[in-house]
């Protein structure tokens, strides 16, 4: 459970990071949270795929920032069509 939570906080830590390193692309406060959650899974996909070790508190968050900065783009991609 405490994993959880841990990953959680990361998550919207990260949204809110890629939320103002990405301006233009930002989602507002609640979406860039949302998006920070589930950029923290994709982050962590992706750095597994390349074998990246993310381990510790900021290992995470680079790699939930990553992610939740891939997310937006492709969100806005998306928005754009």
């Amino acid at each position: 459970m405490p994993d959880i939570l841990f990953y959680t906080i990361i998550g919207l830590v990260a949204g809110w990071l890629a939320g103002v390193i990405m301006k233009e692309r930002s989602l507002g406060l609640i979406g860039n949270l949302v998006v920070g959650i589930v950029g923290a899974i994709i982050g962590g996909y992706i750095f597994e795929f390349f074998g990246i070790s993310t381990g510790g508190l900021f290992g995470s968050l680079i790699s939930a920032i990553v992610g939740a900065i891939i997310l937006l783009y492709i969100i806005q991609q998306i928005r754009k069509n």
